[in-house]
């Protein structure tokens, strides 16, 4: 997917009322670096290099939390991450954004869309099986500041997050993954009602320098009304 090419705008059929305004107007069709998604509680727009700066004051004075995520420990560092994220998206294969808190504006994290798939469905009809499809995709590469933690500002994100994937863009699965030895993300992933998949071992360096087991985590479409009745009623408290 070229960085402008529309995203699929089917399939959505509104939301609950505490979404307030709405995230993807029906008839818009949001590009990979214009797509924002927003609540009375979290804003998600897309990343850009002004955004360094506030994304480097948001995570640098507490850092005891990142031990095992990857957040940049420098703002240079922040800088090349943006540069990376952005290289991601142009080539279609991430969308990342920006976390801001709706109600005090403040930037308050990152998150993304990323290992966006389009499956090579049998005899060459992919486009007829599953017209301007994406198959699955993974939400990843999210940290919060400090003081967004343990807050309603993950869960809304993940609300946006889930239903733009699943009623949106119209995915088979959402794939949802951390450190093995992370308790906190596994049981904020849990939490969301996302099922276990599978530990591979031996994964990938961990952002510690150890070597790290990788737990899996999805969705799948089935799952997605069940799993959204129960976001909405812990977005609501």
């Amino acid at each position: 997917m070229a960085q402008d090419e529309p995203w699929p705008t089917r399939h959505f059929q509104g939301g609950s009322s505490f979404l307030g305004r709405s995230c993807y107007p029906v008839g818009v069709a949001p590009t990979l670096s214009t797509l924002t998604l927003a609540d009375s509680v979290v804003t998600l727009s897309p990343l850009a290099p002004e955004h360094a700066e506030a994304l480097w004051r948001t995570c640098s004075a507490v850092r005891e939390t990142y031990s095992l995520t990857s957040v940049p420990a420098s703002e240079l560092a922040m800088r090349q991450y943006i540069d990376v994220a952005l290289a991601d998206r142009a080539r279609g294969v991430a969308v990342p954004f920006v976390t801001r808190d709706t109600r005090t504006n403040r930037v308050v994290g990152s998150t993304r869309f990323m290992s966006i798939e389009r499956w090579p469905w049998p005899g060459g009809k992919a486009s007829e099986v599953r017209p301007e499809r994406v198959d699955a995709v993974e939400i990843g590469a999210t940290w919060l500041a400090p003081e967004a933690q343990r807050t309603g500002i993950n869960t809304h994100a993940k609300l946006l997050m889930l239903t733009h994937a699943f009623e949106v863009l119209d995915v088979l699965r959402v794939t949802l993954k951390t450190d093995a030895r992370n308790a906190r993300s596994r049981r904020a992933i849990e939490r969301l009602g996302a099922r276990l998949d599978g530990v591979l071992r031996a994964h990938m360096p961990g952002f510690d320098g150890a070597v790290r087991d990788t737990v899996f985590y999805s969705i799948v479409k089935a799952e997605w009304p069940s799993v959204r009745e129960g976001l909405l009623v812990m977005a609501s408290r």
